[in-house]
């Protein structure tokens, strides 16, 4: 007679699938399964496409250390002709030499074959029917997928897929909700959608600059990417009485203001619940960019007085994104500074209020600054 505990002998072979896990190392948990089945398929990688500048940019990626041929890495999806056609056809691309491509100028080209691998499929990635961007299945050796391994591997695809799609779409909710907050709350916010945007893309640049440095992973990237515009959620709690004051704060209406960075954490953690939304990887990163924006380097910003490098990185490149675009941006009270006027200031700024490293991140990237300036203007005066 079969006994209770004969029941529980197996183990599900996904199960880490369902920890709390970021996506990367799900996706490389997941590989070393693939592997299992699959040994020619050395690597896994994911590009996203933003659908607003159509740039096709690095996400994550299965491959430990520097073994990854292509991190922080963009390019417009105009410059590759070859994935083009994958989404003109809605099917999967196999090429099972990649010599074919040996010609090829581009620089995601080069690094593929600079690493060795050649051979690779590749699945366009959909939500809802919109394209969101690419799976990559490499392999070192040539003509390794047959009819047969290439069914099975679908299945896998369309597993990473699925957790892809809900990585997004969590963070998509996140974000939904936070903004719903600010319009709830019958916040008016100062800020245009432009500044937003901008804001955003230039903690890009920042973090993408600093990414070998302080080992920021392309997921990280683009979380940092997407939360930098919500550092201010916090305002919701602040009087507009404080908020939209045209005249210079008093000490007490100050000790006010200061305490939005502590009440956007707290409403962040309040979504986070009341969505279900506190385990996704990475959260972390909203929560501290939101508390810790306005740190200073020598300790004497708030709410915490950190200093340096207690003060987690994706604050410090907040922190410059925002101060940059406020300076150069126009408002109804002011005129916008000259890129080099606003550059000269966070020089001035750097290892007392602001982050040198990202103050330079930022300035050795002047044409991408225009470039992000130029796509994201303000239509008219605020």
């Amino acid at each position: 007679m079969e006994k209770e505990e004969d029941l529980f002998t197996h183990q599900d072979t996904l199960a880490n699938l369902h920890e709390n896990l970021p996506l990367t190392e799900k996706l490389r948990f997941l590989h070393q399964v693939i592997r299992q089945d699959f040994s020619f398929i050395d690597r896994l990688a994911i590009a996203l496409f933003d659908e607003q500048t159509e740039m096709l940019k690095t996400y994550t990626h299965s491959t430990e250390g520097s073994d990854n041929p292509v991190t922080t890495y963009e390019a417009p999806l105009s410059a590759a002709p070859s994935l083009r056609t994958i989404i003109e056809h809605r099917r999967p691309r196999l090429v099972q030499d990649l010599n074919i491509f040996s010609h090829g100028t581009h620089e995601h080209t080069k690094r593929i074959a600079a690493r060795g691998y050649r051979s690779s499929y590749t699945m366009p990635l959909y939500q809802s029917g919109a394209f969101i961007g690419f799976l990559f299945f490499n392999s070192l050796q040539e003509h390794p997928f047959t009819l047969a391994t290439l069914r099975q591997i679908d299945i896998y695809g369309h597993l990473i897929a699925l957790m892809v799609i809900n990585e997004l779409t969590a963070i998509r909710t996140l974000l939904a909700a936070v903004r719903a907050a600010r319009s709830m709350t019958h916040y008016r916010d100062l800020e245009t959608g432009s500044h937003i945007d901008r804001t955003a893309h230039y903690a890009r640049l920042i973090a993408r600059k600093l990414a070998a440095s302080y080992k920021i992973s392309d997921e990280q990237i683009e979380h940092i990417f997407l939360f930098s515009p919500m550092h201010d959620v916090g305002k919701i709690g602040i009087p507009d009485n404080i908020l939209r004051k045209p005249s210079k704060l008093n000490d007490n209406e100050f000790d006010v203001m200061k305490t939005h960075p502590e009440k956007g954490r707290e409403i962040i953690d309040s979504v986070l619940k009341d969505f279900s939304l506190g385990t996704f990887g990475h959260v972390d990163i909203l929560r501290n960019i939101a508390e810790y924006h306005h740190e200073a380097i020598d300790g004497s910003g708030y709410p915490k007085g950190l200093k340096g490098e207690e003060i987690p990185i994706e604050a410090r490149i907040s922190a410059v994104a925002d101060v940059f675009d406020a300076l150069t941006s126009r408002r109804s009270y002011k005129a916008a500074w000259s890129n080099e006027e606003a550059f000269a200031v966070l020089r001035k700024m750097s290892n007392s209020k602001l982050d040198r490293d990202c103050v330079e991140a930022l300035i050795s990237n002047v044409d991408k600054v225009l470039e992000i300036q130029q796509h994201f203007r303000d239509d008219e005066l605020i």
